[in-house]
């Protein structure tokens, strides 16, 4: 049976539940499944715990599902382009874990590769560590970390074949393969869909980590912060 689903809607509809954990990929706004992010806002889930690098930005992105009230709990490292978050933080609408950014990788990757928690030294001995077990390993302090396994992963490739079969473009290979992997349902979004198959060299995701596949409805990348001035020439 093709993985091709006629709509991320459609997609997103039939595996979208109340309370979720949602992992998603990209980082900031580059790399995003923004087709599949409005999709799950339009599916009016709720009490959605939300794994990303970020939350996008006010309007933009994750940002969307905070406008609409979906979320409960956010794992993120990294949060400061999005206002909405930081109140809703503020007056106790949202719980956050912060997660330094390399841990937060590592996470995923544990959880896709099937390993359930992992030592690392980063965060130990800060309140990242507060509550977790700790073991010294050659004079070293680290902290025990748990892997994350999604409900649900959404991300946003360039190229994709019709076994889901995946690669990504320049910096959007940055979590999106690691949150293709950790998800127990992963559907991709695809700028392009080849008619064949992806040369086996150019698979950044097998597809047996993706279970859906839709073509990207919503072509236009938004730039998280725009700066203009004059070139200097070398």
């Amino acid at each position: 049976m093709s993985k091709l689903v006629d709509s991320a809607a459609k997609a997103v509809a039939a595996v979208a539940r109340d309370g979720m954990t949602v992992a998603v990929g990209g980082f900031g706004l580059s790399g995003i499944p923004t087709s599949l992010i409005t999709a799950l806002r339009d599916s009016g889930v709720s009490d959605l715990t939300i794994v990303s690098n970020n939350m996008g930005a006010d309007g933009k992105g994750l940002g969307l599902l905070l406008e609409n009230r979906q979320v409960r709990k956010v794992l993120a490292s990294y949060v400061g382009e999005n206002r909405l978050f930081a109140q809703q933080y503020l007056d106790g609408e949202l719980d956050v874990e912060f997660v330094p950014q390399g841990t937060l990788a590592e996470r995923l990757r544990a959880g896709g590769a099937g390993i359930p928690a992992f030592y690392t030294p980063a965060g130990a001995g800060t309140p990242v560590a507060d509550g977790k077990p700790h073991k010294d390993f050659d004079g070293m302090r680290t902290v025990l970390e748990r892997a994350i396994v999604a409900d649900l992963a959404l991300v946003r490739a360039h190229r994709a074949d019709l076994e889901g079969n995946l690669r990504f473009r320049l910096t959007a290979r940055n979590f999106n393969p690691l949150v293709a992997a950790a998800g127990r349902i992963t559907i991709a979004e695809t700028s392009f869909l080849e008619d064949g198959f992806l040369d086996p060299d150019d698979i950044h995701t097998p597809g047996i980590y993706v279970h859906h596949l839709v073509r990207s409805e919503i072509r236009e990348k938004d730039i998280e912060q725009r700066t203009v001035r004059p070139r200097v020439d070398a």
